[in-house]
């Protein structure tokens, strides 16, 4: 048995296309040939590759398994397209880049350039400056960012960027609603000098200037977490956890040992910049969090029609893997498991997506309350599988039957996830029970972990049964949230360790 890996996808699209040195295969007569050539073999692998394994074959023409059985017809079509993703995205059904947001069914499934930087990018080690931002017009026509995250040892924080922290201009060029998306942009280079400001009755005023290089950064997820000791009487253990990725497992586990023997009475769980990650991951924390699941089912994943031997259900676990950024196993551990809860919080935005919408969809059946604060989630309920160039007895799976020639790969939508009861709708979100929009607050951003930080203050005054209330600045009222996505921000992304018998 080998061990493959099912992904939840964003919306990232990188940009390449088909090289004209790409080899040229002959494919002899035959099966309907009367001597069409395949221009390029990537493009067969991506059809066959989709015609396996994509979620929703059975409802794209052009995915049918008729669709080869005339070899010159099969190789005119895959030869009309020069781009492996105009290719990919118009086999996939209704993709989102083939006809638009508001018409979409398939949203996630993407085209990846190289592997293996990808499945670096997977357990947090990618090469950035290592924050994450929010854009808000404000008066005047001016575009500021505030930071609302730096990762430890980062570029970022080695420059001396820190949360809170209010940008005006970047590269020496004030942002304003005309210019923000190409000076914002520049944030795709290298190097950037970041220009800081303090604010004050809505003047802005220059502070200092960081300049930033980017650099290989490994995030620890677990990012920072606090004990409160008496909230209305309560202990409470507060989280930010960034990322499900399974070589910080250990660390994770960790921080649960210390609200056991603590003894907490209630969690605020912070997965607001939370798009995704391990599976695996996602188990071990819903098994930390609610102990009186027992070995339950957490969640279950379906497969297409051709590959229904593999959906399976995966349950809360008593004993975890310890593994090594390379995905090893080098060990195993007790789950330090709580039996003092009975509700969750969870701190939300947008940004909250795939595995973090899995560990509320696992604990809804089981716990009294799973009570959220902040935005609506992302609505991720699918999940793909990592494709890679390999001869068909293997399926396409498996990194280490790779094509050698190049480091293609794709990432289609292959699964839909349960929990339970068989509950998976939540295509648009789920909703928060406590509505806030943290965005317009860019001028009072404070520390993790300070009680009266916006979100966690909400949570913290629920428990002690106040009704919390935020009341904007003049200059706040006056501010508009720009919806973009940085070249910083993390790919919405899932994968499930699973194995695969390949028979």
């Amino acid at each position: 048995m080998k061990k493959f890996f099912l992904l939840f996808l964003g919306l990232t699209f990188l940009v390449a296309s088909c090289s004209d040195d790409d080899p040229v295969i002959d494919p002899g007569n035959g099966n309907g040939s009367n001597g069409v050539t395949l221009n390029d073999p990537v493009n067969d692998f991506i059809w066959r590759g989709l015609n396996s394994w994509y979620n929703w074959q059975e409802d794209s023409a052009n995915l049918s398994d008729s669709k080869d059985d005339n070899q010159d017809d099969y190789y005119t079509f895959l030869n009309g397209y020069n781009d492996y993703r105009d290719l990919m995205y118009n086999l996939c059904y209704r993709h989102i880049s083939v006809v638009g947001a508001a018409n979409a069914v398939d949203r996630y499934s993407w085209f990846i350039d190289d592997y293996e930087e990808q499945n670096n990018a997977f357990q947090g080690i990618r090469t950035r400056f290592g924050f994450t931002a929010n854009a808000v017009e404000i008066e005047g026509g001016f575009v500021v960012v505030s930071i609302l995250l730096v990762e430890q040892n980062s570029p970022a924080e080695l420059a001396g960027l820190k949360r809170g922290d209010i940008v005006n201009a970047i590269n020496g060029t004030v942002m304003n609603t005309g210019n923000f998306n190409s000076v914002y942009g520049q944030l795709a280079n290298e190097t950037a000098t970041l220009s800081l400001v303090s604010e004050s009755e809505g003047v802005l005023t220059p502070t200092e200037d960081i300049t930033m290089t980017k650099a290989v950064v490994s995030a620890n997820p677990v990012h920072y977490y606090k004990i409160f000791n008496d909230i209305g009487g309560k202990k409470v253990g507060y989280l930010l956890y960034n990322q499900f990725s399974d070589s910080y497992n250990d660390e994770l586990n960790a921080v649960f040992a210390e609200f056991k023997a603590a003894g907490i009475d209630e969690l605020v769980l912070d997965l607001r910049f939370n798009s995704g990650g391990s599976g695996e991951a996602t188990t071990y924390l819903g098994s930390m969090i609610y102990a009186q699941a027992g070995t339950g089912i957490m969640y279950e994943t379906k497969f297409n029609s051709k590959h229904s031997q593999y959906d399976s259900e995966d349950r809360f676990q008593d004993v975890m893997q310890i593994r090594n950024t390379q995905l090893e196993v080098i060990g195993e551990e007790p789950v330090n498991r709580l039996n003092t809860l009975s509700r969750l919080y969870v701190l939300t935005t947008g940004s909250t997506a795939s595995a973090s919408e899995l560990v509320i969809n696992g604990l809804l059946p089981y716990m009294n309350s799973v009570k959220l604060i902040g935005l609506t989630t992302s609505g991720k309920n699918v999940g793909s599988l990592t494709l890679y160039d390999t001869p068909e007895i293997r399926d396409y799976l498996g990194e280490e039957y790779a094509n050698p020639a190049h480091k293609y790969a794709m990432q289609p939508i292959c699964i839909q996830v349960f929990n339970k009861d068989g509950q998976s709708d939540y295509i648009q979100g789920f909703e928060p029970d406590i509505e806030i929009d943290d965005s317009l607050n860019w001028n009072e951003i404070l520390p993790f972990g300070d009680r009266n930080e916006t979100l966690l203050k909400a949570a913290l005054d629920d428990i002690e049964g106040i009704s919390s209330k935020r009341e904007l600045t003049k200059f706040q009222l006056n501010s508009k949230r720009i919806d973009v996505k940085s070249p910083e921000d993390n790919d919405d992304v899932m994968y499930f360790d699973h194995l695969f018998s390949l028979n």
